[in-house]
């Protein structure tokens, strides 16, 4: 690749970026609409990164060889849209967003139709730990090509699903429904748990029926997880609610995860704390639960 353009600078653009330029890429350009935000999360990447940000979506993907979407979840269209007066013949368009496979499907008619590479891309953890050697699935008509190519970019987990445009969705956003889902459940008991004392012993009673772990440390991090991506993590339930609805199966699980954790993206800037118990209460603080003789 001698040119890649990111749609979408944040978390995943940030480290697509960084990634990139340790695999020799150099030509890098980005666009996102939180650049119009001098003080946003995807301006500050922008400035860190030494990137001077596109004008548009069309003018950053001119002459790129490859486009990365990585926005959120409902916008995984639009940033499509964006790039259709831009896209180069032939240019692989890689969508890694966490929307249903019908706005996937969207997405690739647009792209393809104005002549790029539509290639779908489900993240099936979180990218930090592994960074672009993340296990990633693909799909799509041209995902056995772009496979080919994967590891010359530091894509090194790929594997390549289904030749139909949102089967890789409906993976990640089933399993969406399991792991955000358990983020909710976990930081909803706790917090209620921790009202009355027993929070210790429902942390412990977990490895009676699931497998011996450090329960305290894993919901801590999933509660954390929440606290810190908790508006973006409603968009992706949206999506999977969707997902679900698609299947004909009523989404309520699904549906009630997105109040959940649209409701814990307020309480981000209680963290970082170093216990669990700790973070609980801090949370329960911060929204108002905390009575005095509670922990």
């Amino acid at each position: 690749m001698t040119r890649v353009a990111l749609v979408g600078l944040g978390e995943v653009g940030r480290v697509f970026v960084e990634d990139l330029r340790a695999q020799g890429v150099t030509d890098l350009a980005a666009w996102d609409t939180a650049f119009a935000d001098a003080d946003s999360k995807a301006s500050r990447n922008a400035r860190e990164l030494g990137l001077a940000p596109a004008s548009s979506a069309a003018e950053a993907v001119a002459g790129a060889d490859l486009v990365v979407s990585a926005v959120t979840a409902m916008n995984c269209v639009g940033a499509a849209s964006s790039v259709l007066d831009g896209i180069a013949p032939g240019a692989w368009f890689f969508d890694l967003n966490s929307s249903s496979p019908g706005h996937k499907q969207e997405a690739s008619r647009l792209v393809d139709g104005a002549g790029g590479r539509y290639v779908e891309a489900a993240l099936m953890s979180p990218i930090g730990p592994r960074r672009l050697a993340s296990p990633f699935i693909l799909g799509g008509p041209h995902a056995v090509d772009f496979g080919a190519l994967a590891p010359g970019m530091g894509l090194a987990e790929v594997r390549v699903g289904a030749g139909e445009v949102g089967v890789a969705a409906a993976t990640k956003l089933c399993r969406s429904v399991v792991v955000k889902g358990l983020e909710a459940l976990l930081s909803e008991s706790l917090l209620a748990a921790r009202h009355y004392g027993v929070d210790k012993d429902v942390v412990m009673s977990l490895s009676n029926i699931l497998p011996e772990a450090d329960w305290g440390a894993i919901a801590g991090y999933f509660m954390s997880r929440s606290l810190q991506h908790g508006g973006r993590r409603a968009e992706e339930m949206e999506e999977a609610a969707a997902t679900v609805a698609e299947a004909g199966v009523t989404p309520w699980m699904a549906s009630a995860t997105v109040e959940r954790q649209r409701w814990a993206a307020q309480f981000g800037d209680v963290l970082p704390q170093d216990t669990t118990p700790a973070l609980v209460d801090a949370i329960r603080v911060a929204a108002g639960l905390f009575e005095e003789g509670d922990g």
